[in-house]
Parts: structure tokens; C-alpha cells; sequence
């Protein structure tokens, strides 16, 4: 399972929403079935829609 937050503590070089977008497509892609979202990402950038988003980054699994 893998959750938001999580990445969010491995990955503190992550400066902006779509690095985080990239990366929860690399995780995907490097065979995490599940995605949480257990917190909202703290980007200035991140859309309202964000949620929707990262969902379909994690199902596409592609860039």
C-alpha cells in the first residue's frame, strides 16, 4: 500500500506538484497496486483537482 504522506517523507526534495505527480507514476510503474491519499500535498502549485490527478497518475503509469 502505498500512501501519500509517505512519499511526501521519503522524497523531501520534492519542490512543486508535478515532480510529485512523476513520481507517484514512477512508484506505480515500480509495481505498488494501492494509492492513498492521505494528506493534501502542501505545493503552491498543487491544483484544486488534485486528487483526481494523482489518481490517474497512479493508474496510467506512464509520463
Amino acid at each position: 500500500m502505498l500512501w501519500l504522506s509517505e512519499i511526501l517523507i521519503q522524497e523531501k526534495e520534492l519542490e512543486t506538484f508535478d515532480e510529485l505527480r512523476q513520481e507517484v507514476m514512477r512508484r506505480a510503474r515500480g509495481g505498488e497496486l494501492f494509492f492513498r491519499m492521505d494528506v493534501k500535498p502542501p505545493f503552491p502549485d498543487t491544483p484544486a483537482d488534485w486528487e483526481d490527478k494523482l489518481e490517474a497518475a497512479f493508474t496510467s503509469k506512464q509520463d
